[in-house]
């Protein structure tokens, strides 16, 4: 059975109604970034950091698994599939999919501000968290979300995944945001690699068979090539 490694971005959940950042009319354009994505405005403005995840966390949890999402899961039946994604939300572990490593974090999770080993996971009942909720160690809870300046620790285990594609699918994000655009370098030669996208991706990678349109139906088309390769 085939390995495909499936790369997803906030194009990915846009179709469900998930904010993006970077595109028009994102987040990035609402809010500043060092203020509610870096270790330093949390620690200048901690109710700020918390209310904008409360709120997002909130929006997550609403939202529904778009047919990209349930694609991509019930690809499972032909293919093993390995899902690697730089969003927050759990779309597509509720869409069905077995395997989804989250690069940036999870919304639905929160962590001790001083043993990030401390995880803690919240539910649609009880959404939020707010300045004086402390983990066991005494510590002010933080979201567990990769802030700007941050490590990225979940590399270490996306790297081994991307080298054993068989087939490589990328979806809804631009390649431009490191260390996660970085994993291309991985990939085995000669390996397809497919970009599904409704916009225009800027890429010096050569061979690419892009997709151009959005998730849902990128993903129909996508299943249809790979049927008859």
């Amino acid at each position: 059975m085939k390995h495909v490694v499936v790369l997803t971005g906030a194009g990915m959940s846009a179709e469900s109604g998930i904010a993006t950042f970077r595109d028009s009319g994102g987040l990035w354009e609402q809010f500043n970034v060092e203020d509610i994505a870096t270790p330093e405005g949390f620690a200048r403005n901690p109710k700020l950091v918390l209310d904008f995840y409360n709120a997002r966390r909130k929006q997550s949890f609403e939202a529904k698994p778009n047919q990209g999402h349930i694609g991509l899961a019930d690809m499972e039946k032909d293919f093993k599939v390995s899902i690697i994604t730089q969003n927050v939300d759990d779309l597509h572990e509720r869409a069905g999919s077995s395997s989804v490593l989250h690069l940036h974090g999870e919304l639905s999770k929160v962590r001790s501000s001083i043993d990030p080993n401390l995880i803690y996971t919240l539910s649609s009942e009880n959404p939020e968290i707010h300045l004086g909720d402390k983990c066991e160690k005494g510590s002010q809870l933080r979201p567990y979300i990769v802030w700007f300046g941050e490590a990225v620790p979940m590399m270490e285990k996306a790297i081994p995944i991307v080298q054993s594609a068989d087939i490589l699918v990328i979806i809804g994000t631009s390649l431009n945001v490191y260390p996660a655009a970085g994993l291309l370098a991985y990939v085995r030669p000669n390996i397809p690699v497919y970009l599904i996208d409704p916009n225009n991706v800027n890429t010096s990678r050569q061979g690419i068979h892009f997709i151009q349109k959005g998730a849902s139906e990128g993903v129909v088309e996508l299943r249809n090539l790979l049927k008859s390769n």
